[in-house]
């Protein structure tokens, strides 16, 4: 049977999802892959591959999960050195400066753990250098002093396995990416997975939750565990507050709705937007900066944060003359209104 696995503390500066991440969200993440939801084959990849390691007294091979935020990146990450029996230290490309800010934690690994690397695109490229060595033959150079007196240090790693996780696949170096051994790509999960996880969760923070509330909460999440449990986490405060405690239907509509969450997921940034391109610009075709003017909001903003989720429900396209409005979006519009 697998040890439980020990978070390492790490430098304030550096450590990240222990730190960002608040004690409710901790308190709802799956321990084991036998509790996650979705993803199956991802996990039965996962299971082969750590199973063949263990068989062959080996450390898993470095694994990198890239998908957009909120799919479980960080939840593999956590689950994985569980499974292993193993430790696990907790990284943010980010905060990899400079090799210096490396070393501390690949000195300190012990053999077979796990070093967790979040956001691994944003790691610098000298940085990077470092990591292929220590990736593939488990050693890293180590140059003391400057000038002619500078000499090197081989210094010899315990064999351990690199977790990175990111949003932005696109961004790492051909170099880096084919040294992770498994690749593994999240994808959206379906409404039946996340009433499943908000049934769960709704257990774990001692709150009646029936099954129209679930579905409720599950449709207007986009696909996405992380706003599946904000979500109930906010319906859960909101009975409390307005109701006896007890969620049903009616209750996470009139919740959801407070915040101006509507049937598809949709805030009021999303709305805004959909209002601007199909009344002021009459459905387009009309330019990103031209919309982002007229809402007085960054034109990265809408394209990072309000766009993807407008395109991939079909409510909008993007063209070489600008963004368009579909028919979907008059008709969401019309029902919210």
């Amino acid at each position: 049977m697998a040890r439980e696995a020990v978070y390492q503390q790490t430098d304030p500066e550096t450590a990240m999802p222990a730190e960002i991440q608040s004690e409710q969200d901790s308190s709802l993440r799956p321990r084991r892959m036998d509790e996650m939801v979705g993803q199956r084959d991802v996990i039965e990849r996962l299971k082969i591959a750590i199973e063949a390691a263990q068989g062959r007294g080996e450390p898993l091979g470095h694994i990198l999960f890239d998908g957009p935020p909120g799919l479980g990146k960080t939840t593999f990450a956590t689950v994985i050195p569980q499974e292993m029996g193993a430790t696990v230290q907790m990284a943010n490309g980010a905060g990899l400066k400079a090799p210096k800010d490396l070393l501390p934690y690949l000195t300190n690994l012990s053999e077979g753990s796990v070093l967790f690397i979040d956001e691994i695109h944003r790691v610098p490229r000298t940085v990077e250098e470092y990591l292929y060595t220590a990736m593939e033959d488990y050693r890293i150079d180590i140059v003391l002093g400057e000038g002619v007196s500078a000499r090197t240090l081989n210094y010899e790693l315990r064999p351990f396995t690199l977790i990175g996780a990111t949003t932005r696949a696109g961004m790492l170096s051909a170099p880096l990416r084919d040294r992770f051994q498994i690749r593994e790509h999240l994808g959206w999960y379906v409404a039946s997975e996340l009433c499943e996880i908000v049934r769960r969760n709704s257990k774990k923070l001692s709150v009646s939750v029936d099954d129209p509330a679930a579905e409720v909460i599950a449709a207007r999440s986009r696909s996405t565990p992380r706003l599946a449990n904000n979500r109930l986490l906010w319906v859960r405060d909101y009975a409390q507050s307005k109701a006896d405690g007890n969620v049903n239907a009616k209750i996470a509509e009139a919740a959801l709705d407070m915040i101006g969450i509507d049937s598809l997921g949709l805030d009021k940034q999303d709305r805004g937007y959909l209002d601007t391109l199909t009344r002021i610009f009459v459905g387009g075709p009309a330019g990103l900066e031209a919309i982002a003017h007229t809402m007085n909001v960054s034109g990265d903003t809408l394209e990072d944060e309000v766009e993807p989720f407008l395109l991939r429900s079909e409510l909008i396209l993007r063209t070489r003359r600008g963004r368009i409005a579909t028919e979907k979006a008059y008709r969401h519009l019309k029902q919210a209104g």
